[in-house]
């Protein structure tokens, strides 16, 4: 029996179910071997007070400290964070949170292994907490861990020190192992580690009633993601401007909202942009299914959920040349990839839209995407982490 420890500061709670699907999913998988037992740590980050009773921090301090989440039990342990300023003190600040609850749950479970599902400011917490409890540890880098935080200096030290004192280090992508070592991570310690897909949930419908049922005539674009500058929906909605006839679905929420929408009506195309707000995560399969192309104008990725979640729909992709694109849009039918910019996915999308690929052919692209190839792998991984 492995037992493990997951770490993880993305992972879904009541206040936002959707936040780090993608951790939750992996983790259920893990979960569910006879061969393994585990239990979480999805740590919650409060400021001093009375900062922390702004609005935006309320609904955080009433999460449960433990619960049952889908089977799982969930540890969510407060700790200091600086909204401005001190982020360099966030994973100090963490473990130092932490280790008296892992002293505890040590105690009744005695893990082998912690799994940090995140390179900041999960991995250098866990590389304290691994050297005060003398438990090996693993690090998974997924994307702005390295791609964002990694180009801080007062960060990226940091992230340096726990990457190298970890017993093994997992890339999303082989893209992403390539900036890892760029960065100056050892390459000898890094896994390439895919995300997996449920391909039950996730598969092609018929498409010609999916887009009736949404009251959609003519092509059906979608873009999925926080609605954030490094999301980029602003070059897909002057991608649209260029594409007649057709609808785009914006699903997610995001600082960007106000913005978007100004943009969409100075350009004319407001009356065929739908924003569709954060949605549970349920809700995707069947909008990705019934659009006949989906955008993801990214500035940056590790490999993206949604372009997985959309291949195995039957729907091909336009996005950028970043991460690990090229492991998913591995052929003609699954999209392309081209440069972030509007000319470029209009263009695209009308070759795509012109002579769509059959969905059968585009799903095949997310086939390799197995939740059971994913846990497999990440079981070979912590127990070989955890010397076992």
């Amino acid at each position: 029996m492995l037992r493990v420890l997951t770490l993880a500061t993305l992972f879904p709670n009541g206040r936002r179910p959707t936040l780090g699907v993608f951790v939750e999913r992996q983790t259920l998988g893990l979960a569910a071997r006879a061969d393994v037992a585990l239990e979480v740590v999805a740590p919650v980050g409060l400021p001093v007070w009375p900062l922390s009773l702004h609005p935006h921090y309320a609904p955080l301090r009433r999460l449960p400290r433990e619960e049952a989440w889908k089977g799982l039990r969930v540890h969510r342990p407060r700790y200091r964070v600086w909204p401005k300023g001190g982020e360099r003190r966030t994973a100090a600040s963490m473990a130092d949170a932490l280790l008296p609850l892992l002293r505890e749950i040590r105690d009744r479970f005695p893990f082998d292994v912690i799994d940090a599902e995140f390179f900041w400011p999960d991995g250098p917490a866990a590389m304290r907490l691994s050297e005060a409890l003398g438990i090996p540890f693993s690090i998974k880098a997924r994307g702005a861990d390295i791609h964002h935080w990694g180009g801080q200096p007062d960060i990226c030290g940091q992230i340096l020190a726990a990457g190298r004192a970890a017993g093994g280090l997992l890339a999303v992508s082989a893209a992403m192992k390539a900036d890892m070592v760029a960065l100056g991570l050892p390459e000898e310690k890094i896994r390439v580690h895919h995300t997996g897909v449920d391909l039950d949930a996730f598969r092609p419908v018929d498409r010609a009633k999916a887009k009736a049922d949404l009251g959609v005539a003519g092509p059906l674009l979608v873009t999925a993601g926080a609605l954030i500058p490094r999301k980029g929906q602003a070059v897909a909605i002057e991608a649209l401007a260029a594409i007649p006839d057709a609808t785009l679905l914006l699903v997610g929420d995001g600082p960007d909202r106000a913005m978007l929408s100004q943009l969409a009506r100075r350009l004319g195309v407001h009356d065929r942009v739908r924003f569709l707000g954060a949605l549970p995560h349920e809700a995707l399969p069947g909008l990705l299914a019934a659009a006949d192309v989906s955008l993801q104008p990214s500035a940056s990725e590790g490999l993206a959920n949604v372009w997985v979640e959309a291949l195995a729909c039957g729907t091909p992709v336009v996005t950028c040349d970043v991460g690990g694109a090229r492991d998913a849009i591995d052929r003609p039918e699954a999209g392309r990839l081209v440069p972030r910019d509007p000319a470029a996915f209009a263009a695209a999308t009308r070759e795509i839209l012109a002579t769509p690929p059959s969905q059968k052919d585009v799903r095949k692209a997310a086939e390799k995407f197995s939740w059971d190839r994913n846990s497999d792998e990440l079981f070979a991984h912590l127990s070989a982490v955890a010397g076992r």
